[in-house]
């Protein structure tokens, strides 16, 4: 020991540098594990990691229905099924139902009948056809709800009793009150076609191949009857008491 030199004091002075080496080692090592335990990249030991946030998926909008209605007759009925058409919501309605490739609009309590589902139709200058049949009852057994321009009409065959015939409404008078008003027998069980034309100047209807209909529109108010007939809008087949059965159903543009 030099004179001098207590014991212990500043003794690293006197360390070997091998000693002092292994020591700063040592030393490296626990700040290394003290930085690990405060929240280093390394979670502690039996801790999931937290999973990463992921983008949500972008929401995939369904295409708008659109049909191309042409000059060649489009099927409104695929004599299948009740695809594209819906029982139309009339208190006490009667069932609608396809049995040998007609649809049956089964009798209610008053109305009953079917509504179309999909997507737009032509507003003016087209033609409509099918083939209506009486099958029970004593009131209209074809009630046929069209597009107008920016409203809507009826052409009613078999009403008020079971033969008037015209439409409803032209100037707020319905089928029994204005000029297109007829009187026509219509047979239970027989199948009759009709022919439905719409244009800008006038509504016109055939009857197994007989005009019964040629009214001109222009300037006119066209709308429907007042009461539950909206929910056959835009296009429906109505009864009224009554069951029908309706086939071969379809729809064309005219050409200009």
């Amino acid at each position: 020991m030099r004179p001098g030199i207590l014991p212990g004091a500043n003794a690293t002075r006197w360390l070997h540098p091998a000693s002092l080496l292994l020591c700063i080692i040592v030393l490296g090592g626990c700040a290394t594990k003290h930085k690990h335990s405060q929240g280093g990249s390394s979670p502690p030991h039996g801790v999931e990691p937290a999973p990463k946030a992921v983008e949500p998926m972008p929401i995939a909008l369904a295409p708008t229905r659109t049909n191309h209605w042409t000059s060649d007759w489009t099927p409104l009925f695929d004599g299948k099924s009740l695809a594209n058409w819906t029982a139309t919501d009339f208190a006490g309605h009667g069932e609608a139902t396809v049995e040998g490739g007609e649809i049956k609009i089964g009798m209610g309590a008053d109305l009953s009948g079917i509504t179309w589902t999909n997507g737009t139709l032509p507003r003016t200058d087209y033609e409509i056809s099918l083939l209506a049949m009486k099958v029970e009852g004593s009131d209209f057994f074809c009630g046929l709800t069209f597009p107008v321009a920016r409203s809507s009409c009826s052409l009613i065959l078999g009403g008020w009793g079971g033969g008037i015939v015209g439409l409803s409404s032209l100037d707020g008078q319905d089928a029994s009150e204005n000029e297109t008003t007829r009187s026509i027998g219509f047979d239970t069980g027989r199948w009759y076609r009709i022919l439905l034309r719409v244009t800008a100047a006038k509504i016109e209807a055939w009857l197994d191949d007989k005009k019964i209909i040629d009214v001109v529109i222009t300037g006119r108010k066209v709308s429907l009857r007042p009461g539950a007939i909206y929910l056959s809008e835009p296009l429906g087949v109505a009864t009224y008491s009554t069951t029908a059965a309706i086939k071969d159903f379809k729809l064309r543009v005219l050409e200009p």
